[in-house]
């Protein structure tokens, strides 16, 4: 669906003869806004329709430009809200109800998208757009007569588009129709034979109707095509497999994840075409990466085992087997696996009562069948050794690109602090954040044009910061310990990792001035620095992120806790002290967070929220606080209003989490 949300971008020049555009300011942002959505440059659109909305609250088609901005960055919850409010603005807007269908429909709400879809064609009948996506959505929503219907339409308004023919063929094929499966592939693939989905799907039909010589024509054209579109190196690698071409196969498969290094159904399938010619160490490998991949799928287990099992390592073997039980606990053949295992390890109690409990659950499933010679579970290894095709679903997994190789990980937004800057660096990367006299005439009385408050790190050499601290330290002796040249040392000193001498300086400037809140918020984020310094020494404590895992929980894996009262209590004092200061509940909620108090997180995030509501680091922490909560339609929400004010992290978290797998 992704590809026709701009093709009608062009077609939105003629919303520019409404009188809300009469100004030439409005019109400049929304062409502007306009031309980065077509170069893709979908953040600067935001930013720049950002600008439009504020100025013309009523500008319905800027929500609808910025809801397409949102929709290509996957935040479909924030394209919904964009597109009802375009829709509200402009109740006959039909294409804002046509590709907010089409974003519910992405989003699973298939019924909600249906009734948009109606709605515009109901307003617009002789548009073909809306009958082709809705025809997406029945075909997604398993209604397939009506797909085809609705494909129908479309083709007889606009037949050389090669995708209706395919997806009709889809559906046909659902349906079991393979004869008129075939004819709508053939004729997608002569209204455009240089699309490699139209051979892609023709030769997987091939491929499953054994007629192997077919199919691997077609998946070498589909390469011929498009040699970065993974799908025809997969399917063509399980072709070379079912034909006894193993080196070739795993060429291919070594290609797919040559693209996509994330995706878990290669590992798999190369893991089992490994152990088929005995080279089960590499073949191990790859099962690892699939479990860590998709830490609840049966399937790696069971494969796994009988590999551990053959190259003699039965406790690991025996450890498998016992997984994939506790995650299919009528798993047969894993039972009978496992008492053979133990009858070898010599455990003939546990290898009995495994194979009672195997040969109890056959006869069940045989009664139940009623077949006395066969069972679904009698053949567990038959069925679990087989490839996987490409769009198999394997138990617990999400298979989006989320992380690099090297399992990057989502962090929340940091601690705002004053430390040390170039000038011109906040100048740029800081331009919303909002004003507080307080903070700036604190800034202007400690006369630093480095200092600035901000989550930004120092981009001063460390040797500067060391002849500063020096300098520092000869100014506080000569001025009596005055408390603003204290709280610069203070911040030197935590830039250069002496964050016991930092805390101790600032508390000497504490005790000369007492009442200035910002003295305790930066020995608060100094103390905290300096327990995550400490845990990466013993490497027993990762900060809470979003995991790069497929189970992705906002956690705490520490082994040992670190405990940010003292960083807490100094935060509480800086809120009484200035309670209208966001910053302070922003840093209290984090450390909240870090602690495990997610409730108590997520009252400080709403409060620093309602003081500054452009707040994009406390709507990003909020977000991922909510998702870990098991919240997570209000947690994509937020997130994807950090996306809105800039956060480009906010799109990464929301590709994971806002999209239902079909």
């Amino acid at each position: 669906m992704r590809k026709i949300l701009l093709a009608f971008l062009f077609g939105i020049c003629c919303l520019m003869s409404q009188p809300g555009y009469g100004q030439l300011n409005k019109a400049y942002f929304f062409w502007v806004g306009r031309g980065f959505l077509i170069d893709n440059r979908y953040q600067e659109a935001i930013e720049t329709l950002n600008i439009l909305l504020k100025v013309d609250t009523d500008a319905y088609e800027g929500y609808f430009l910025r809801g397409i901005a949102k929709y290509n960055l996957d935040d479909l919850l924030g394209a919904e809200a964009d597109f009802s409010t375009a829709i509200e603005k402009n109740p006959v807007f039909t294409t804002a109800y046509q590709y907010r269908a089409i974003t519910r429909s992405r989003l699973g709400n298939y019924d909600d998208a249906l009734k948009d879809f109606r709605e515009a064609i109901d307003l617009r009948p002789d548009l073909p757009g809306p009958y082709y996506s809705r025809g997406v959505t029945y075909l997604l929503s398993l209604q397939f007569e009506k797909a085809i219907a609705d494909f129908d339409q479309f083709i007889r308004q606009e037949n050389k588009v090669a995708d209706a023919y395919i997806n009709r063929g889809t559906a046909y094929l659902f349906l079991k129709d393979t004869v008129r499966a075939y004819e709508d592939y053939n004729t997608a693939i002569r209204t455009n034979r240089e699309d490699p989905n139209g051979y892609n799907r023709r030769g997987a039909l091939y491929m499953a109707q054994q007629q192997y010589d077919q199919a691997l024509a077609d998946f070498n054209k589909a390469i011929a095509c498009d040699s970065t579109y993974l799908l025809s190196y997969f399917n063509r690698a399980i072709v070379y497999s079912y034909t006894d071409r193993p080196l070739l196969s795993l060429a291919d498969f070594d290609k797919v994840i040559e693209l996509d290094s994330t995706n878990s159904q290669t590992y798999f399938n190369r893991a089992i075409v490994r152990s088929q010619i005995g080279d089960y160490n590499r073949a191990l490998e790859d099962f690892d990466r699939v479990a860590l991949y998709s830490p609840n799928n049966v399937l790696v287990y069971y494969n796994r085992a009988a590999i551990y099992s053959r190259l003699g390592d039965y406790p690991a073997a025996i450890a498998d087997y016992s997984r994939a039980i506790e995650l299919y606990p009528d798993f047969a053949n894993a039972y009978l696996y496992r008492s053979s295992l133990r009858y070898m390890l010599k455990d003939t109690k546990g290898a009995r009562q495994d194979r009672d409990i195997a040969e109890k659950k056959i006869a069940e499933y045989r009664s139940k069948l009623r077949d006395s010679t066969f069972s679904i579970y009698a053949d567990t290894s038959r069925k679990f050794n087989q490839l996987l095709s490409f769009d198999t679903k394997m138990s617990g997994a999400n298979f989006e690109r989320i992380t690099n190789q090297e399992g990057d990980r989502i962090a929340m937004m940091p601690l705002f602090r004053f430390t040390l800057v170039q000038p011109d660096t906040v100048a740029t990367v800081d331009p919303k954040r909002y004003y507080l006299e307080r903070v700036d005439k604190f800034q202007k009385e400690i006369g630093n044009p480095y200092m600035r408050l901000t989550t930004k790190e120092c981009d001063l050499p460390t040797d500067s910061l060391v002849a500063i601290d020096q300098r520092l330290e000869k100014e506080a002796m000569a001025n009596n310990y005055d408390w603003r040249t204290l709280f610069e040392r203070g911040i030197t000193q935590s830039l250069i990792k002496q964050y016991t001498n930092s805390v101790n300086t600032y508390s000497a400037a504490i005790a000369r001035n007492p009442t200035n809140p910002f003295l305790y918020l930066n020995r608060s984020t100094t103390r905290s620095e300096m327990i995550d310094f400490i845990s990466s020494i013993d490497n027993s404590y990762q900060r809470i992120t979003i995991d790069s895992d497929p189970v992705n929980r906002l956690k705490n894996n520490s082994s040992r806790t670190y405990n940010y009262d003292e960083s807490i209590a100094d935060l509480n004092k800086a809120a009484k002290l200035f309670p209208e200061c966001a910053y302070i509940y922003y840093n209290r909620a984090n450390l909240h967070a870090l602690s495990g108090r997610l409730p108590e997180a997520y009252e400080d995030y709403t409060k620093a929220i309602e003081l500054n509501p452009n707040f994009a680091e406390a709507y990003f922490n909020r977000g991922l606080v909510q998702i870990y909560l098991k919240d997570t339609r209000k947690g994509c929400l937020d997130v994807s209003k950090a996306g809105e004010l800039g956060i480009q992290e906010a799109y990464t978290v929301l590709k994971r989490y806002s999209v239902i797998e079909h």
